[in-house]
């Protein structure tokens, strides 16, 4: 009986190890597979495994030609050109010999393009972005909350641990993200982020084409655009080309010496993004800013090396192909090599024109901002092909404009009305993405004093100004961080995401007066805004603010809108006669807020204590 034990015991080892070395000598190919009917029909793919490097690639399918082979200092990396010109859909083998002898084999498929793909519309200015942490909205799936053979395990006591928040919890509540009024959502990064800590905010990737496990899967990632895609909701993908995870699956076995920035230990970013336009800029700061990583957790990728570069751009294609995106947010914009980023809004412009990209450029100088904007002259004959761009100057001078008071010549509103005049450096103002804050600044709540009246001024002014709006779940509950620049509390769990929540955002339970009010006033002006095409098109002409009072028209044909931004806690009387090119002797507004109609024909109008208007000019 023992000697039956320690044989089924021995047996049971070498099986085992024998499928960790199947695992571990698996052939892997990416992309794993691809689209005919692409603009670019070139398609370089990347084979890593054992000693691969020594065997010959053989492929035969229709129409496809294999272009060249490229060999690197790793010994277990092949890169393989491919002509897709005349190709067909289909499966094929990708065979790799020794001689004559077949060592490796990798069934990959060249899938038929849908037919409208390449005319897909991205995020415009009819739309409103609602940008959400998956980690921190809800939690539809709770068996993957915890991932045999992940470093990081689920923790929600941790405020900087995974907290079990999922695509399934999205998909679950779509129908309240479509009820609020939103039209798009931005999700933060969902790839693999097999890190030993600090792994929920999804922006060290350790696999570009996988979705990270205690997510979901790529299939429900697939799901969650689709579903959304039916309520007339488009999903905006979070990549980040600057850098990766320092556990990527490539990092115990770099192709070259040069896919990384600084390869051989690491630096730090100076963070001085200024000197890509600067004309005095050292060589060494621009260096430092462009190559010197995050953190060391965050190896800095070197997209001068070309085949990081193709790498890079098709893993791009390849997930707006796949997962039928409605747009990108690329983070960290100005940190990778400003030609690659050429290239890379190029490439994806080209394939898809009328799609939409939005850049984090984390900068509050407008010059700095509209460099990167497409269609920009600059003096340098930098050239860019994206769209959008963040408009963190705005935001600044938004959150500015509502702390401080009206005493000055330059306080108050007048800060944001002199920022705005700044719309003249951008080529596209209106496709800028406006909002009041994101997942990596204080809420908008806590910047204001969790002054609820001045927070309702501010998503006011978001939805009604020109641009694309962007909130941050919970702005709608007036969700705040007690703890200024603490990112794990200012990401906090959205209430009623979780099974035993005591208050719960999706049905209203739970929450107070004041949250309830601010849901509601935030539903009525996101559903408006939805049919309002004087917003999303319309003619923006602002006047001087004065005495605490902004206000602002939109004009589209016979369609006006006047916006009114009153900050004053007392009564306050609004003089009309200067607003006479915009009134156009309209005798009534009505209020989309409240509903009630207000009497323009005496030239005087009592403004509600500190609170909007927005005015439909009848």
């Amino acid at each position: 009986m023992h000697r039956k034990l320690l044989f089924s015991f021995t047996f049971l080892s070498l099986l085992l190890a024998f499928q960790a070395l199947a695992q571990e000598k698996q052939l892997r190919v990416e992309p794993a597979f691809w689209w005919t009917g692409m603009k670019n029909t070139e398609l370089q793919l990347m084979l890593h495994g054992d000693n691969i490097a020594a065997l010959t690639p053989e492929l035969k399918h229709s129409g496809v030609a294999l272009k060249d082979i490229i060999k690197v200092k790793s010994p277990n990396y092949l890169f393989i050109n491919l002509d897709l010109k005349n190709a067909k859909p289909g499966k094929f083998e990708i065979k790799l010999k020794q001689g004559n002898k077949i060592i490796e084999r990798y069934a990959y498929e060249l899938r038929a393009r849908a037919a409208n793909s390449a005319l897909r519309e991205g995020f415009n200015t009819s739309d409103v972005l609602y940008l959400i942490t998956p980690d921190r909205f809800a939690n539809g799936n709770p068996k993957n909350d915890t991932v045999k053979g992940m470093a990081e395990k689920q923790n929600r006591a941790d405020r900087g641990g995974r907290h079990g928040g999922d695509i399934a919890g999205l998909i679950k509540n779509l129908d309240y993200i479509n009820d609020m009024g939103f039209t798009a959502i931005w999700v933060n990064p969902v790839l693999e982020n097999d890190q030993p800590s600090y792994s929920y905010h999804g922006y060290s990737t350790t696999d570009f084409y996988k979705v990270d496990p205690r997510f979901g899967s790529n299939q429900e990632y697939v799901e969650l655009a689709k579903q959304a895609k039916a309520k007339g909701i488009k999903l905006v993908m979070d990549m980040i080309l600057n850098h990766c995870g320092s556990e990527h699956w490539w990092m115990n076995d770099l192709p070259t010496d040069d896919w990384l920035n600084f390869q051989d230990g690491f630096k730090i970013t100076n963070h001085r993004r200024e000197v890509v336009q600067d004309p005095y800029a050292s060589a060494y700061d621009y260096k430092m800013h462009t190559q010197g990583w995050f953190v060391e957790s965050m190896p800095d990728l070197n997209q001068e090396n070309e085949l990081m570069a193709t790498y890079l751009i098709q893993n791009t294609l390849w997930w707006i192909e796949y997962a039928d995106l409605g747009g990108i947010r690329m983070d960290t914009y100005s940190y990778p090599n400003p030609e690659f980023m050429t290239e890379w809004t190029r490439r994806v412009m080209e394939e898809y024109p009328n799609f939409n990209m939005v850049g984090e450029e984390w900068s509050v100088n407008p010059a700095i901002v509209s460099y990167w904007q497409r269609g920009k002259q600059n003096r340098n004959g930098y050239t860019s092909y994206l769209p959008s761009l963040m408009d963190f100057p705005v935001q600044h001078a938004l959150a500015e404009s509502l702390k401080n008071d009206e005493s000055g010549w330059d306080t108050g509103w007048m800060q944001l009305y002199t920022m705005l005049a700044n719309d003249f450096l951008y080529p596209e103002p209106e496709n800028l993405v406006v909002f009041p804050d994101n997942h990596d600044m204080d809420r908008i709540y806590t910047q204001l004093n969790q002054d609820a009246d001045l927070t309702k001024l501010a998503v006011t002014y978001i939805l009604t100004t020109r641009g694309i709006p962007q909130l941050y779940y919970g702005t709608e509950i007036l969700m705040h961080n007690d703890e200024k620049g603490d990112h794990g509390i200012i990401r906090t769990d959205f209430p009623g995401g979780w099974s035993g929540d005591k208050t719960n955002a999706f049905t209203g339970k739970g929450l107070t007066q004041q949250q309830q009010d601010m849901q509601d006033f935030t539903k009525k002006l996101l559903n408006w805004r939805q049919s309002a095409k004087v917003i999303h098109e319309g003619k923006l002409t602002h006047y001087a603010p004065h005495k605490g009072v902004y206000v602002y028209f939109r004009e589209k044909d016979q369609k006006r809108v006047m916006v009114i931004l009153n900050k004053n806690a007392e009564p306050y009387t609004l003089e009309l006669d200067k607003f006479a090119p915009q009134l156009k002797g309209t005798q009534q507004g009505k209020d989309v807020i409240t509903g009630k109609a207000f009497d323009l024909s005496s030239q005087k109008l009592e403004l509600p204590n500190k609170a909007p208007l927005v005015l439909e000019l009848q």
